[in-house]
């Protein structure tokens, strides 16, 4: 236990002070009584790339059931689909909700000058760094509602800060819920113990692949979400592996086989569910060969198809976790969260690595900026 508290403590002392963000007393660069003029609104589009908008994709998809509004998610170059939007939504009665850490990310501000027309300063929020970059020159030269990024929590980390909490307070939901019971949750020796066995079969072993099979249709975003986490946290100095989102059952028809009889270098997440839908099949009308279905579920299926799965993995003695959903509410993911958060930064710390920044990806860009200026400096030449 005395590596685990290591572990733990220096994450905890970490000179960010990130975990304060995690807190359900934690400060807010807005208060909520500023952004009750927005709970009207029955649409609201998110533009964003990334950390910026992935966790609160999450959140929508997660907690779907409880939500009321409406929410489109613009995070790529689409022009088709920013033309469905467009036809689809009425935009005139639409808040738009803009969200990049640095304010100067280029899809971002491309994607949100599309709408500009339908831009009114009772319709936008912007959400960014609160110094001399894009947006905040943007929104302080309209006067729109601007919201002030914490400049310490990076992106894919930002999820209980302004960036996540404000879109999930939008919904309807409370913020205070997916926060009450974290520092109970991070204070648990149990927990962290077996999270760290977890993260010492992956450094150990050197995985390739992390595998998250999915077998729960509400947490699809939520996975993409820790797949960027644990790429782009953990991708370094030639260090890493690969997160591959797999959605269950789809993938036992395509990619079961290469899993199960292909290259031993991967490790499975398995995500599964004690949900209570319980449609009930009768497939009489296929004749009595399919009659064990009748008076099943959807879901006795999938948790049948989920048990086999996990059957094999043991006989062939492939590594593998199971992460099962009791709940589907607000304290049950901010845990979720919170516990991969805590164990890709453990994991960087293990492998030596700074889990909080992304060169490569900013070599990208200053590259991308530098083809779109010599590509418009060579169509003035001709």
């Amino acid at each position: 236990m005395t590596f685990v508290k290591k572990i733990k403590d220096e994450i905890m002392e970490d000179k960010n002070n990130l975990f304060k963000s995690f807190l359900p007393n934690s400060k807010y660069s807005f208060n909520f009584q500023s952004i009750k003029k927005f709970n009207n609104f029955r649409t609201v589009v998110v533009i964003g790339m990334g950390g910026s908008i992935l966790g609160t994709k999450a959140i929508y998809s997660f907690l779907k059931h409880k939500i009321k509004k409406k929410f489109v998610f613009i995070d790529n170059l689409d022009q088709d689909f920013l033309s469905k939007i467009k036809q689809e939504c009425k935009l005139a009665k639409t808040l738009f909700l803009i969200v990049s850490k640095s304010g100067n990310t280029n899809e971002t501000i491309i994607n949100s000058s599309y709408f500009k027309f339908f831009f009114k300063k009772s319709n936008i929020i912007i959400i960014s760094e609160n110094k001399n970059n894009i947006l905040y020159k943007f929104a302080k030269s309209k006067g729109f509602d601007f919201i002030k990024h914490n400049p310490f929590i990076g992106g894919r980390y930002s999820v209980f800060s302004e960036a996540g909490m404000l879109p999930a307070y939008l919904m309807g939901l409370n913020p205070k819920n997916f926060k009450k019971n974290l520092p109970k949750f991070l204070n648990s020796k149990k927990i962290l113990s077996n999270s760290i066995k977890q993260l010492l079969k992956i450094k150990i072993k050197k995985f390739k692949v992390v595998i998250l099979f999915n077998y729960v249709p509400e947490l699809n975003d939520f996975l993409f979400w820790l797949q960027q986490l644990l790429a782009e946290s953990l991708g370094k100095k030639k260090k890493g592996f690969i997160p591959v989102v797999s959605n269950a059952p789809k993938d036992h028809h395509s990619l079961l086989q290469l899993y199960l009889d292909g290259p031993k270098d991967k490790i499975f997440y398995v995500f599964s569910s004690k949900s209570k839908k319980n449609l009930k099949l009768n497939c009489d009308v296929f004749g009595k060969e399919m009659s064990y279905l009748n008076k099943k579920s959807y879901q006795d299926v999938k948790v049948s198809q989920k048990n086999a799965f996990i059957e094999i993995l043991k006989k062939n003695r492939t590594p593998f976790r199971e992460v099962v959903i009791k709940k589907f509410d607000e304290n049950t993911l901010g845990k979720l969260f919170l516990l991969f958060i805590f164990e890709t930064i453990a994991l960087g710390k293990m492998m030596k690595i700074n889990p909080f920044d992304q060169p490569a990806v900013e070599k990208v860009k200053v590259l991308t900026k530098k083809f779109l200026i010599s590509k418009k400096s060579s169509k003035k030449n001709f």
